[in-house]
């Protein structure tokens, strides 16, 4: 059986502190990707609030309120996934929370952003996640990240060793470093040997312009699917046994020498 999966990722231009108007575009692309017949929807970092993490308090939800259950509400009603990554109320913080619901409007994983990024105040207002995620989700096992994760290959790898055959990674990626971007989400695709999957904010939120070039990348590096900067909801079929076979046919991953080189 090949374990096919169709995903579209919704490379918005959030506005800045308007979930409504936020929710609003997600919900018309997460309809659209239904009717294209993906099995799961991605969007941005933080794309219902555009960032705006001086004001956490007042967007921020516990898990099963606020955005989180309308996601879930929606993905059942389109019978779709559907993820992305909000703001979090737990504990009296606020974290950068990666949530995915399946297409029962189950909670399938929740992810918090481990890496803070401290170059736009995220360690001023947030607080880090404790742990890796990593799913069995119906497509294949699956691996969770935020924007910044991406500069920390140990992560992947961790993801990787654990038989990861994808990663999926919403992200808030400014345009002047989208170099930086292309090459480190092929680079994690082919030491990892895994496909990626990564939607991008595009367009200029207040004073910072995001670069968009959302991508599916495969195993091998290449990209399946690249988006310009422009807005727009992107849609592509991926064949996760690749991962098999691309390991089988050069086994990296099993030629690691991890007590030569301990973190």
């Amino acid at each position: 059986i090949m374990r096919t999966l169709s995903i579209s990722l919704g490379q918005m231009t959030p506005q800045l502190g308007q979930p409504k108007a936020n929710l609003a575009q997600l919900r018309e692309w997460a309809a659209e990707a239904a009717q294209r017949g993906s099995q799961l929807v991605l969007f941005p970092e933080l794309w219902s609030t555009g960032g705006d993490l001086s004001n956490w308090d007042r967007h921020a939800a516990p898990l099963g309120d606020g955005l989180f259950s309308e996601l879930a509400n929606l993905a059942a009603e389109l019978t779709i996934a559907i993820g992305g990554s909000i703001l979090e109320r737990r504990d009296g913080r606020a974290y950068n929370t990666f949530a995915l619901f399946g297409a029962r409007g189950e909670q399938m994983a929740i992810y918090r952003k481990l890496h803070l990024f401290a170059l736009m105040q995220e360690d001023k207002w947030l607080a880090p996640g404790k742990t890796p995620t990593l799913l069995d989700a119906p497509w294949g096992r699956t691996g969770l990240a935020i924007c910044y994760d991406l500069r920390f290959g140990e992560l992947f790898r961790h993801y990787a060793l654990a038989g990861a055959e994808l990663a999926l990674l919403p992200a808030m990626w400014p345009a002047k470093r989208s170099e930086h971007w292309n090459i480190l989400l092929r680079a994690r695709a082919i030491e990892n040997q895994m496909f990626i999957a990564a939607v991008n904010v595009t367009g200029r939120i207040g004073s910072e312009t995001f670069g968009g070039g959302s991508m599916v990348i495969d195993p091998w590096g290449k990209a399946v699917l690249t988006a310009d900067d422009r807005p727009g909801l992107l849609t592509a079929e991926i064949d996760v046994d690749t991962v098999a076979t691309v390991r089988d046919n050069m086994p990296v991953l099993t030629d690691l020498r991890p007590r030569a080189y301990p973190l």
